[in-house]
């Protein structure tokens, strides 16, 4: 998928814009301060997440007022009839969801079990009328709790009346090979393949390649292509470039070459496959080599696109070289190839961050010189900077230009605004932002919930702290190790151990192994707090992580691609 160009929709910049761009130079932005790096880079033809999401730690006093409720919202939180935030994740279901079918079996298959098949006995019983979407709500609210998913997936399968579509089996296929359950994986492949009737689609085999890359399982998941015949499956240029993006996504650009090698001569390829190439090299800062690639994209009839050269814009602004930026651009002015929305967002973003605000905002200026109008991602960026420095007006009115000019607010816009709200402690601005997407039923996901997570941990408003888990588990965002890890650090740097103690555990029971710092962190905090009873059961709990751990790695070696690849 290549970049996205203008928007065809907005074809003329307001004197809205022009009037806002004026105000925000003359009023620079006094500070910024360097956000922290995003640990996973995606391999996206838009934006970079480096550009995409920020979090600022502020450290501050504490509010001891744990069932403090903002009055304006009260109402919001409190009709989600709260509990025990220690039993949020666990039962996070209110009475009156009783009558709902999605929230029937959820509240079962929360309740926790040791195997899948244990999972889909508490089910027997349980009366349905069964869909395509009922079934893949259900699977996206445990789509990081592989236990009680396939147990759902295995007791409606065997339901009358009700058959597995092949974008449920994909759905099943995905939750095990991001859990790492390999050999399982491949039997719902293979169980696929004896249905027939192309349920094994290249969207199938893409989920199982990226698992696969993912969990750094790279000679596996060039086998999974090298063999993808089998599985009715086209070994075509679509399916080399997903293999390929999926190994430079996880950085390894150096099997992608290795692929890129060996089916040159009997896939023919297009400009993607050279783009992805050029990305992977140009991620590691191998500069030349990514040249080189260019070189031979040419040489092959391809000529570099805006995707082609913003690779090289990216790797620059990442280093803060913006003298090498200035030199691409005007070889992409050479060459005939204008910058697009992406290409301007990404050195509007890296200026900003190298504290370069005024030349930031000069970038709007030249975007609108060269014709392309800023989009939803340009508009983020520019909320970003202007949210990092603590201008919270001009954010809003960022928000109300967009809205003027017929540019929508997404996932992301929110996210960003929710983030902003919350590395400044406005607390009732976070949460209304959170209503605000409700009523506009714009879906939230994990990243609009991590800020407001940190924030009331760091402020122990355990009752908002319930709601919030809450209302991730009614959006279908499932809770995974990440989270987890959020909210046990955070409770434990604010002395909340039991509830610390009672996540980590939760953690655990779902299969995800703590990290060493998460786990040293607690027991460090008990030990100071003379927990010591606590401190054991930790202590017992980890052990039985790494227990789990090993017992995965070792049945992942049963599957029967790791058998073939290591014939």
């Amino acid at each position: 998928m290549l970049p996205r160009f203008q928007n065809p929709n907005l074809s003329s910049i307001s004197k809205t814009n022009i009037k806002l761009l004026r105000h925000l130079f003359c009023n620079p932005l006094c500070t910024l301060t360097e956000p922290t790096p995003v640990s996973e880079v995606t391999e996206s033809p838009e934006l970079p997440n480096w550009v995409k999401f920020f979090d600022t730690k502020r450290p501050e006093k504490a509010d001891l007022d744990e069932d403090f409720v903002i009055p304006s919202l009260a109402n919001w939180v409190e009709a989600q009839k709260l509990r025990d935030p220690r039993k949020a994740v666990k039962r996070p279901l209110s009475e009156t969801a009783d009558t709902d079918d999605i929230d029937k079996v959820c509240r079962i298959l929360k309740n926790g079990y040791p195997s899948p098949e244990n999972a889909a006995q508490a089910l027997d019983g349980c009366v349905l009328d069964l869909s395509n979407s009922l079934v893949e709500r259900v699977l996206r609210r445990f789509s990081n709790e592989w236990v009680p998913a396939f147990g759902f997936f295995i007791w409606a399968k065997a339901q009358t009346g009700y058959r597995h579509p092949p974008e449920v089996y994909n759905s099943m296929v995905d939750i095990l090979g991001k859990s790492e359950n390999f050999e399982l994986m491949w039997e719902m492949v293979e169980e696929m393949v004896q249905i027939g009737g192309g349920y094994v689609t290249l969207d199938t085999m893409s989920k199982v390649m990226r698992r696969l890359a993912r969990a750094g399982r790279y000679k596996e998941a060039i086998d999974a292509f090298r063999g993808i015949e089998q599985f009715g499956v086209s070994k075509d240029v679509l399916s080399l470039n997903t293999l390929m993006g999926a190994l430079v996504k996880e950085r390894s650009v150096e099997h992608a070459h290795e692929v890129f090698l060996e089916f040159k001569e009997s896939i023919p390829l297009n400009s993607q496959t050279f783009n992805v190439l050029i990305h992977g090299w140009c991620k590691p800062r191998k500069l030349d080599i990514a040249r080189n690639t260019m070189e031979e994209m040419e040489k092959h009839s391809f000529r570099p696109d805006v995707f082609s050269y913003t690779c090289f814009i990216e790797a620059y602004c990442h280093d803060k070289d913006f003298r090498k930026v200035d030199e691409v651009l005007g070889e992409m002015k050479n060459k005939a190839c204008e910058p697009n929305t992406v290409t301007y967002t990404i050195i509007m973003h890296a200026l900003g961050k190298a504290r370069e605000i005024t030349k930031a905002l000069e970038v709007y200026e030249k975007m609108k010189r060269s014709g392309c109008v800023p989009d939803t991602s340009f508009y983020n960026s520019l909320i970003f900077l202007l949210g990092k420095a603590g201008r919270l007006k001009d954010v809003q009115e960022v928000v109300e230009d967009m809205t003027n000019q017929g540019v929508k607010l997404d996932t992301l816009t929110h996210n960003t605004l929710i983030s902003s709200a919350c590395a400044h402690s406005q607390e009732e601005a976070a949460l209304k932002l959170l209503k605000k997407m409700e009523e506009e039923s714009c879906k939230p996901d994990l990243k609009t919930y991590a800020p407001l997570l940190k924030l009331f941990c760091r402020k122990k408003r355990m009752r908002v702290l319930c709601f919030l888990l809450d209302h991730m588990f009614k959006n279908d965002v499932s809770i995974e190790g990440g989270t987890y890890a959020l909210l046990v650090r955070g409770l434990c740097s604010n002395g909340k151990l039991e509830n610390a103690c009672s996540f980590f555990e939760e953690m655990v029971s779902k299969g995800f192994v703590p990290k060493d710092s998460t786990y040293n962190m607690l027991i460090k905090e008990l030990e100071g707090k003379s927990m010591e009873k606590e401190k054991k059961h930790v202590e017992k709990l980890m052990l039985q992580a790494k227990e789990q751990e090993i017992q995965a790695t070792l049945s992942a070696t049963e599957c029967p691609m790791f058998k073939m690849s290591n014939a």
